[in-house]
């Protein structure tokens, strides 16, 4: 039993101390703060909560830690096991998959979604209905993908040669 458990604990610490995690980790981590202050910086008003929520859970906003993960997660790989590795092929496409969906689907949902609410808005005040709103998913636009895809691939960097 203690045999399994050192196992356990063994395989937890590797894992903790890889690269690729510690990097990937770390660049959601930092898009997060930075959408933070961006937030913070560019409204009068933020509660500590909101804050917190943008660090912790937020999603749309400069710079995109979808794409700072997966860039740093593509970048470590290729460092670690090469750019000629099956699991950087897999890590690549994973991550432009991920940034199209974040600049592309994500993006068009939420501005669609904001259309459908003003719609919707307008419409129960003209005719005296209660409209209920439907959920605006924050997409990125281009330049928020970017800087996030620098920010991963800087980390990852970072992590490898630092």
């Amino acid at each position: 039993m203690s045999f399994l458990m050192s196992l356990k604990a063994m395989s937890l610490k590797a894992f903790i101390e890889n690269p690729i995690v510690l990097s990937s980790l770390t660049s959601w981590v930092m898009a997060q703060i930075v959408k933070a202050l961006v937030v913070l910086l560019g409204s009068r008003k933020k509660s500590p909560r909101e804050l917190v929520e943008t660090i912790i859970w937020r999603t749309g906003g400069m710079p995109s830690s979808h794409a700072a993960v997966v860039c740093s997660m593509a970048t470590a790989v290729g460092v670690y096991d090469g750019i000629g590795s099956n699991l950087f092929a897999v890590c690549f496409f994973f991550a432009m998959v991920a940034m199209r969906d974040a600049m592309g689907v994500r993006r068009s949902s939420g501005l669609q979604a904001r259309a459908l609410n003003l719609l919707g808005r307008l419409t129960s005040d003209r005719l005296g209905f209660e409209y209920d709103p439907v959920k605006e998913i924050q997409g990125h636009s281009p330049l928020e993908v970017v800087i996030g895809a620098l920010l991963g691939i800087f980390i990852a960097a970072a992590f490898a040669w630092l």
